[in-house]
């Protein structure tokens, strides 16, 4: 069985290990996107990380439409 990834079950170290291990976003850039500010609550504390991922995911949905995106990107949202 997997660990959890709630806040509750991990210390700040291993929150830290899961961005890096599981995102592997490379330079930390995503289309002018800070990845390191954008996980900052989850590695702190302060909100899940399921929260912070809808949370992108609605704010920027619709914002690549296929075709345009002419460029490989190392964001994979």
């Amino acid at each position: 069985m997997a660990k959890s990834l709630l806040i509750k079950d991990t210390t700040m170290s291993e929150r830290i290990e899961i961005i890096k291990q599981s995102l592997d976003f490379g330079d930390g850039e995503c289309e002018g996107i800070d990845m390191d500010d954008l996980y900052d609550d989850y590695i702190f504390g302060r909100k899940e990380l399921a929260d912070i991922n809808r949370e992108f995911s609605e704010k920027h949905a619709g914002m690549v439409l296929a075709g345009e995106n002419s460029k490989p990107s190392s964001c994979e949202y």
